[in-house]
């Protein structure tokens, strides 16, 4: 068997609009925005540079179809860049970019090799004694188990299958082309290039099975580095290593606070929070999102100040580092037990919202109203999962701690 190397991709989600961050900061949204195109870019160079043997992308390239052909000029722009350099690139279609789902088109320079939707099909590199096989989504909806049908391996050849699922499952992602690692293992195949979840993870080895993530974090789920995988092999011996090539990044810090902490040394251990995100950014951008929990005095006064302390927050983040913006300030906190009572005859809020607020009827208003905010959001923004970018347990406990800082303030 011959010795050759090629990148495994996925997940590109070229065009994708950043429309949560563009609401809070259409600057920072650009960034994100420009950071998809620029890791895809890195990736490519780095193909060239490695003179890798071939290059494959396991779906999604796209994040849905074109509102003009600019995302298609930029994908065939890269791809002229493998071609000049002698770098052939096969690719499938996942759920965002089925062919049901993109109905403009920009001819591709012939290198690159796209698998049929109808049925799984082959490509085979005579020179390298390779047999790639896949099959991409007709549908945004996929829900047979693709795997099965696979064809049968090329005896002596090194195969190679593609398929863009979800497995057995990997929450959140939709449960796509399901199938389990006995049915990959079955086909007989030497490696798996799979697509769809957006995390970096070695599924299995024997054979090597691998998601390697997406190029780009796209919202606060999607943290840490993001990239690729370089895949080696000499005489049958497989290795990878991750090319990590994200341009701006999404993190998170928890912190916890003490009923004896004053604003001054909550904004201390912010900071403190904060450096090593910093000390990690490499030049990146990072969206920051920041938790604070823990029992503090001061629960109702930050409650009813959101906005002046998610300011001071930011304010801290750029002490530590200008290039952190903050995402969001997420509270859960709690007042210190002895501060739980109210005065002797006055009306017991806290009691009241514990007794209603996790109601049935409240979950149905909460949803009512949510739904009639969620139509009136810009961009398609009210069909996602969290239109307003948080469940609704925790808009509720938000709302419950703001109606306890109130009534505090007038006691």
């Amino acid at each position: 068997m011959s010795s050759f190397s090629f990148i495994h991709a996925a997940d590109l989600h070229l065009g994708s609009p950043f429309q949560g961050l563009a609401l809070k900061d259409a600057a920072v949204a650009a960034v994100f925005v420009e950071a998809s195109r620029k890791a895809f870019s890195t990736l490519v160079g780095l193909a060239i540079e490695r003179r890798v043997d071939f290059f494959v992308i396991a779906g999604d390239v796209y994040d849905g179809d074109w509102k003009d052909n600019k995302i298609g000029l930029f994908f065939n722009r890269e791809m002229a860049r493998l071609e000049r350099a002698g770098i052939p690139v096969y690719l499938l279609r996942g759920n965002h970019d089925a062919a049901s789902v993109i109905t403009k088109t920009i001819t591709l320079p012939p290198n690159v090799h796209e698998f049929p939707t109808a049925k799984p099909g082959s490509f085979k590199l005579e020179a390298l004694r390779v047999a790639l096989h896949g099959q991409g989504f007709a549908e945004r909806s996929a829900n047979d188990n693709l795997a099965l049908s696979y064809p049968a391996p090329v005896a002596g050849w090194f195969n190679l299958g593609i398929l863009h699922t979800s497995l057995t499952g990997r929450e959140p992602h939709a449960p796509y082309a399901p199938c389990s690692v006995d049915d990959l293992r079955s086909r007989g195949y030497d490696y798996w290039a799979l697509g769809h979840v957006h995390d970096y993870e070695v599924v299995a080895w024997d054979p090597l099975v691998i998601f390697p993530g997406n190029l780009q974090g796209r919202n606060i789920r999607e943290r840490g580095a993001k990239g690729a995988v370089l895949v080696t092999v000499e005489d049958g011996r497989i290795e990878h290593e991750r090319l990590i090539v994200d341009e701006a990044r999404f993190a998170q810090v928890d912190i916890v606070v003490g009923p004896e902490d004053d604003q001054t040394a909550i904004l201390r251990r912010v900071e403190q929070a904060v450096q090593p995100v910093a000390d990690d950014m490499a030049g990146r951008m990072t969206a920051l999102r920041v938790r604070l929990s823990g029992e503090t005095p001061l629960h109702g006064a930050i409650a009813a100040n959101r906005q002046q302390w998610r300011d001071e927050v930011e304010a801290a983040c750029h002490r530590v580092h200008e290039d952190i913006w903050l995402e969001k300030l997420e509270l859960r906190l709690v007042p210190p037990p002895e501060r739980a009572a109210d005065a002797d005859g006055a009306l017991d809020l806290r009691q009241l919202l514990a007794e209603h607020a996790g109601g049935a009827d409240i979950a149905v208003e909460a949803g009512r109203l949510i739904d009639e905010i969620a139509v009136r959001l810009p961009g398609g923004l009210g069909a996602t999962e969290q239109p307003l970018d948080d469940s609704m347990e925790a808009l509720i406990e938000e709302a419950r701690q703001l109606l306890l800082a109130r009534g505090q303030g007038a006691a």
